[in-house]
């Protein structure tokens, strides 16, 4: 062995060595990674959610919250608007909701048999009904226009006709319109 070649050698060892570090903390940080993603799945499928309503389908348009008689938009105290409908196949009750322009609107939802799917096109308000819960989501919307709701989750044969549509008007015109009555819906009573 030339004395070249004898100095090169630790530093190579020394190079090998490095490298071989740096690998098992590259492979330790995937191992905590892994563990993290695992840990994180199977606790959010365990846990409950924080804030989880209950409803009984059975009796879901007789008594309590989702008779009747309380669905459609109603302006709070607090100036809000809260929407209360319920999904049955193949439609939703109300058929037609007002709502109005830069108020803040609680939807919230129920379904009395299968799972169904809620969304308004052209916003991002999309939830899923699922029989015994409350649904609930907020939006603010900007302008007047005419959406459609369709139910996005298949709910069973008549599921391609399961849709409703939503009204949005100027708030004056909506406030104007609950001084005269509780519960709005597009449809006059």
């Amino acid at each position: 062995m030339t004395a070249a070649n004898q100095s090169e050698a630790p530093r190579q060892d020394a190079a090998a060595t490095v490298e071989r570090r740096w690998g098992a903390v590259c492979v330790g940080i995937l191992g905590i990674l892994v563990f993290l993603a695992t840990f994180a799945g199977v606790h959010q499928a365990t846990m409950p959610q924080a804030r989880v309503e209950t409803v009984d389908p059975t009796t879901l348009h007789i008594a309590g919250e989702f008779i009747e008689s309380n669905l459609g938009s109603a302006v709070e105290p607090d100036g809000s608007v809260t929407v209360r409908l319920v999904g049955q196949q193949y439609s939703f009750t109300p058929q037609c909701i007002l709502v109005p322009t830069k108020t803040l609107v609680t939807f919230r939802a129920a379904s009395a048999e299968v799972v169904h799917g809620f969304l308004i096109q052209n916003t991002n308000v999309n939830l899923m009904l699922v029989p015994g819960y409350v649904s609930t989501i907020s939006a603010r919307f900007a302008a007047p226009a005419d959406s459609l709701m369709p139910c996005h989750e298949y709910c069973g044969t008549g599921h391609e006709a399961m849709w409703a549509h939503v009204r949005i008007i100027e708030k004056a015109e909506f406030l104007k319109l609950a001084r005269q009555r509780r519960r709005l819906t597009c449809v006059a009573e």
